[in-house]
């Protein structure tokens, strides 16, 4: 093996873990993103507010004959 090979194998080996860490941010901002609204549909869902005037039994069954 002469220096240029080598030098070669070096320098991909380098892009290749540049690559990596380059993907690697990125999914991360993505994650944080689909994260971040998550958060924002759970904090926009109604409190219990809505349902306190309901009849306590209201919600108990499910018509399985339906």
């Amino acid at each position: 093996m002469d220096v240029t090979s080598i030098a070669s194998v070096a320098t991909n080996l380098s892009n290749a873990n540049t690559n990596q860490a380059v993907s690697t941010a990125v999914l991360k901002k993505a994650i944080d993103a689909s994260a971040e609204g998550a958060l924002a549909l759970i904090e926009a869902l109604p409190g219990s507010q809505a349902t306190q005037n309901l009849p306590a039994n209201l919600g108990q069954n499910i018509n399985t004959t339906a």
